[in-house]
């Protein structure tokens, strides 16, 4: 991943990068990957990021009514 540096505007650039490396999901990875999570949690997280992410749009649909 890359980030230009615009007239030595670092903060700027780090803030960029930070916010494509956050989208990419990157962060998200290195959290997960921190310590050994054994397949039967690794299936039971993912079943309620599935529940949590169906409510949120569901809810979403409903507020637009």
């Amino acid at each position: 991943m890359e980030v230009e540096v615009e007239d030595g505007k670092v903060d700027a650039a780090i803030k960029t990068l930070k916010k494509k490396l956050n989208r990419a999901g990157v962060f998200r990875k290195i959290k997960e990957k921190r310590y050994y999570e054994p397949p039967s949690a690794k299936k039971q997280r993912k079943r309620k990021e599935i529940l949590r992410r169906a409510k949120k749009k569901l809810k979403k649909q409903l507020k637009r009514y």
